[in-house]
């Protein structure tokens, strides 16, 4: 059942003026049909509004300020407890003149009202229709608040709103990412003054939130956006325009001075509309005025950059294509890898994480069905370095609990208070790196490659740059996968589908000779990006050198010793080449530190290096360096050269290992063993036994190793049980997360309770007052006739005091003299019928007592109210009138003349007795009747008609009016009229008419 309250608005404020806009223009009249009309009417911006403990406040201080027609619809979903009936919508109805609905399973949405969401239910919007549907509790947390919001994106796109008010826990910031990602807007409660700040503070820490403000401000903001050309559809814009897209060339140049990256061969549509959702929440309309503000703003470049970048993800995102993935893909790649072999997958666009940790989990539950240990390497890149950083922290909000599930939860993450950790062991599994797959060489001998939903931002001439690229990094049986809307174009002779319809594809065959091309980006040059209104860069041939030279590297990675290239830190910024042998990836915390991967004995080697070449600043060599591999003494030659040229960073160093081969390890052997048959044979010997000893030695290692090993399993046991106790803690924190999570419901609850009490004082105080200024005296009595309450007026015709509430009333004593109030009483109880009696008090005034039943809320008969109304000068009144009347009967009476009394009808009132007489008529056919009609017709004189109808109603008065009439009873008469009108109200006015005979007098003249 909907509660709804349809009330026009009081007033209407005018619109305020805006500039014309230069960027939207309207369509020619005559292409838009009235269809076209309607549809775009029915398409309106919805906004969805999460709050939970502490939002009823916040919900009447943004209603409030919210004027009631802004062709926005507004849908409030609340963390509502199973056994409360919620109050929400008559509490704001004090607050806003939009009507107010419950929602129903169908319910069509309209502009200007608001819809509330029931307990135990969650809501969906599809086709512009609000839906209930039972929720999927996952970690029995229910996250009502980003269900919406998920929703609302997929039906609203750029129309999708979603505001975010006080509250526990993080419900609502999953569901922001998803509506920023279809180009809607994000709006946030101000942290400071959120009675409960957890739900804010969590949408504010993705970074993606357009307004932070006070809920009184919102409104504001709100209406001016929606206003925008990007938002209203009625102002259409142009899709082309030479001046609008060379500004828009212009934006891309400036992004990429100041960002080090070309959004130019992005799809322009999708980048168009970025741009035009960021001139919105400025309420800029012309795209030159933007492009200046985004010069003078350094901080919206950043902005823009991040809108640009803006992918929605998720844990397991498509779970069917995830269930493929882990039940057929993984278990085929993986039976064809050793134990202990490399395992490498590259996730780029890898935004906050959540996919490359989710491919983590599915490889170490495949592993451990298979019973195989790898040594897997998950690197995940993306341009966005809050979006790494928020990856590498690998803490996410409580509402992943919708993506995870339960046993996953509990296997892979650690409950921190009000957010989820990822387990050691999953976050070393991957590596996070600010990368650009446009221009940064990628990573190499792949046996996964996971790029979903990247290409579909890009044009044809990128993804035909990327596929090539793609292809060459992975192994014989990788896999590249690819987003459910994506697919590898008109490269089938390179890939072969494993699972068409969630696109899974492997490599075959081999690209065509040539060389693979990447875009070149020059560095930043600086926060405020390019000077001039499109900077270009003087050397038209430097975009064809660096892709020469980026292609030369790669043919570096496959022939060239193993090297990599570090950074004044000591960080590894490119591989090339099989590094393995020197470097490997340490336990624990992931870093690409190139001190911290050294293998055994050759770390301090390799300091010394690097410190001689950035002392020297030239190239140092260490030759015949040697360290253990695979049981083997690996021989090589370290050299360590600084990098410098023009546009080179500083610091910048490449470190290269070149292997001595066998054969000329072996020829040294031999020259050694031969030199050695003219020597001393004690020194042999003693060398020998030195060697001998290095070989006990070794042994006794090896043996603590292997009791090291056995410590290292008596630790994992104590793991294993560490982990148990975990997972009891974990069940703990979900226990206390379902406290919270009640707890919660009961503020929600309390809130509206204490609105209805202080709603109740005020309702108690109002009828307090009422009944002390009021003359009317009433009493009420319970169901057995015992005083409950009397006003003051009471006590002057009864004998009350506070004392005698709880007292029947037949022991009152009164003034009144009726010994029948009881009994009345008790007759009201029974019949229910209203009671009314005129009594009298000692004093000699009058009043009018009612008894009436009293009914509770609930149609139930609770006693019986008493009232009695002075009417002691209506009764004296109306004595002095019956008075009045009576004499006027008798001076009428006395009247020798006819006196006819006339309502303002012309019906007689009244007729005296000298009329009787004279015109032989009697009462019973004359009171009542229609002047016109006394006599059957005789009076329907047009003269009397004359004068009663044309000439009395101008004047009071009328005197010797003449009139002669031929009467069919009494002969002819000439008659003298006299009228006079009496003005009343209403039926009230009256018209006297004296007739005088003068039949005599004239026949005598």
């Amino acid at each position: 059942m909907s509660t709804k309250r349809m009330t026009e608005p009081v007033t209407k404020k005018a619109s305020p003026k805006k500039k014309k806009p230069t960027l939207s223009k309207r369509a020619t009249k005559a292409a838009t049909t009235n269809n076209e009309r309607e549809n775009e009417v029915k398409v309106f911006p919805v906004v969805g509004i999460g709050a939970s403990a502490g939002g009823l406040e916040a919900l009447e201080g943004f209603f409030s300020h919210m004027p009631p027609t802004t062709n926005m619809a507004f849908v409030v979903i609340q963390h509502l407890s199973s056994t409360h009936k919620s109050i929400m919508g008559s509490l704001l109805e004090k607050y806003t003149a939009m009507p107010i609905h419950l929602i129903e399973d169908g319910m069509q949405i309209q502009p200007n009202h608001i819809y509330l969401n029931l307990p135990d239910k969650n809501v969906a919007i599809i086709n512009g229709a609000l839906h209930l549907v039972d929720p999927i509790k996952s970690a029995h947390v229910n996250l009502p608040i980003d269900a919406f919001f998920r929703s609302l994106a997929e039906d609203r796109g750029n129309k999708a709103i979603c505001i975010i008010l006080s509250g526990s826990a993080a419900d609502g910031t999953l569901g922001l990412k998803v509506i920023k990602g279809e180009g809607g807007m994000a709006m946030v409660q101000q942290e400071t003054q959120a009675k409960y700040d957890s739900m804010p503070k969590s949408a504010i820490d993705t970074g993606l939130v357009d307004f932070i403000l006070p809920v009184e401000q919102m409104a504001a903001e709100l209406i001016k956006y929606v206003r925008h050309p990007y938002v209203d559809d009625r102002v259409e814009v142009p899709a082309t325009g030479h001046q609008y897209e060379n500004y828009l060339e212009k934006i891309f140049l400036h992004l990429r001075s100041v960002t080090g990256h070309d959004f130019s061969n992005y799809k322009r549509n999708t980048t168009r509309r970025r741009i035009e959702r960021r001139m919105a929440v400025h309420q800029l309309y012309d795209v030159a005025e933007y492009f200046q503000y985004l010069r003078q703003t350094p901080a919206e470049a950043d902005s823009l950059f991040r809108d640009m970048l803006i992918g929605v993800t998720s844990f397991f995102r498509d779970p069917k294509a995830f269930d493929i993935l882990r039940k057929k893909v993984l278990p085929d790649l993986l039976s064809t890898k050793e134990p202990n072999s490399a395992m490498r997958v590259w996730v780029p666009a890898c935004a906050t994480g959540e996919e490359a940790y989710s491919i983590a989990m599915l490889l170490m539950e495949a592993m451990e069905e298979l019973n195989l240990r790898l040594n897997v390497q998950i690197f995940a890149s993306d341009l966005d370095t809050a979006a790494i950083d928020f990856a590498r922290a690998a803490v996410y909000p409580a509402s992943i609990a919708a993506d995870v599930n339960t046993e996953r939860l509990s296997r892979f993450f650690v409950q921190d208070g009000a957010r989820y950790r990822v387990k050691k062991r999953v976050r070393e599994m991957v590596v996070f790196a600010v990368h650009d797959v446009i221009k940064d060489p990628p990573f190499s001998r792949l046996d996964i490659l996971s790029c979903r939903n990247l290409l579909i931002y890009m044009d044809g001439v990128l993804q035909k740059k990327l596929l090539p690229i793609f292809h060459h990094t992975l192994v014989e049986n990788g896999i590249l996968f690819l987003g459910p809307s994506e697919s590898i174009g008109n490269f089938f002779d390179s890939f072969e589908p494993v699972d068409l319809k969630w696109k899974f594809f492997k490599p075959k065959g081999k690209l065509p000779e040539r060389r693979l091309e990447y875009p070149v980006v020059p560095f930043r040059t600086g926060q405020h990006g390019i000077s001039g209104e499109g900077a270009a860069d003087p050397n038209p041939v430097r975009g064809l050198i660096d892709v020469r030279l980026l292609a030369e590297k790669m043919v570096f990675e496959n022939y060239a010793p193993a090297s990599v290239l570090i950074n004044e830190k000591h960080q590894i910024l490119f591989f090339i080449g099989d590094t393995e042998k020197y470097l490997v990836l340490p336990t624990g915390e992931p870093t690409l530190n190139i001190l911290n991967m050294a293998r055994d004995g050759l770390k301090y080697k390799l300091r010394t290096a690097i410190q001689k070449a950035v002392k020297q600043k030239k190239s140092v060599v260490e030759e015949n360096q040697q360290i253990q591999y695979n049981g083997e003494l690996l021989t090589f030659n370290l050299s360590v050269t600084p990098l410098e040229g023009a546009g080179v960073p500083q610091g910048l160093m490449i470190v290269v290992f070149d292997e001595k081969t066998s054969l000329g390890i072996t020829d040294k052997q031999k020259t050694k063993s031969a030199a050695e048959k003219g020597r001393n044979p004690q020194i042999v010997s003693l060398e020998h036994e030195l060697q001998s000893t290095k070989e006990s030695l070794q042994t006794t290692i090896e043996e603590l190793e292997t009791s090291n090993e056995d410590l290292k399993s008596i630790n994992e046991e104590m793991q294993s049980v560490n982990e148990e106790l975990q997972s009891t803690n974990e069940e703990l924190e979900t226990s206390k997360e379902e406290l919270q999570s009640t707890n919660e419901e009961l503020v929600t609850v309390n809130s509206e309770l204490q609105e209805k009490v202080n709603a109740l004082d005020q309702s108690a105080n109002d009828i307090a007052n009422l009944l002390a200024s009021t003359d009317i005296a009433t009493i009420f009595l319970d169901i057995d006739l015992n005083t409950r309450r009397f006003t003051p007026s009471a006590t002057r015709l009864f004998n009350l005091i506070d004392a005698d509430i709880g007292r029947p009333i037949s022991q009152i004593t009164s003034n009144i003299l009726y010994e029948g109030l009881y009994q009345d009483a008790k007759d009201v109880i029974a019949t229910l019928h209203r009671k009314q009696v005129e009594v009298q008090t000692k004093d000699g005034e009058w009043y009018d007592m009612r008894l009436a039943p009293y009914r509770t809320l609930d149609n139930v008969i609770d006693g019986v109210v008493i009232t009695l109304v002075d009417v002691t000068e209506i009764r004296k009144a109306q004595i002095a009138a019956n008075r009045s009347q009576q004499y006027a009967g008798y001076i009428a009476a006395t009247i020798r003349q006819p006196l006819l009394v006339l309502d303002k009808t012309l019906r007689v009132v009244f007729a005296n007795r000298s009329f009787y007489q004279v015109f032989k008529v009697t009462a019973g056919k004359t009171e009542g009747r229609l002047l016109y009609e006394l006599g059957d017709a005789q009076w329907d004189i047009p003269d009397l008609r004359k004068l009663l109808e044309e000439v009395l109603p101008d004047k009071t008065t009328i005197e010797d009016y003449k009139v002669d009439h031929e009467f069919e009873n009494i002969g002819s008469k000439t008659m003298l009229l006299n009228a006079r009108r009496i003005r009343g109200e209403g039926e009230g006015e009256l018209i006297l008419l004296a007739i005088e005979d003068i039949t005599e007098h004239k026949r005598e003249k």
